[in-house]
């Protein structure tokens, strides 16, 4: 998303999603809205996803937290990989940010 520059929704499609472990996990019916633009990003999950699954992001740590049945759940991710992925996007966020 670029400040100042505008998308309509395509349309919206309600999926079932689950964050797991091997045996911890919570599945919960999500809203997304189907955009046509490139982004860095397949999806972005909203507060409204998050409330749903009562998660709490750590951006410093990159972990995800909320409850489950079993305690817990928390999804660490790979800061290599989310590197790798910030810099091969940047191009594209750059080309945009020209464009506007």
């Amino acid at each position: 998303m670029v400040p100042g520059r505008a998308s309509k929704p395509l349309g919206e499609i309600t999926l079932l999603v689950q964050f797991s472990m091997a045996s911890n996990y919570h599945v919960e019916r999500i809203n997304f809205n189907v955009a046509d633009f490139n982004s860095a990003y397949h999806t972005i999950l909203g507060r409204s996803a998050l409330a749903k699954f009562i998660a709490v992001p750590h951006y410093a740590y990159l972990v995800l937290k909320m409850p489950s049945p079993i305690g817990v759940l928390a999804l660490q991710a790979n800061l290599s990989i989310a590197y790798a992925y910030e810099t091969e996007n940047l191009p594209l966020a750059e080309a945009i940010n020209l464009s506007i």
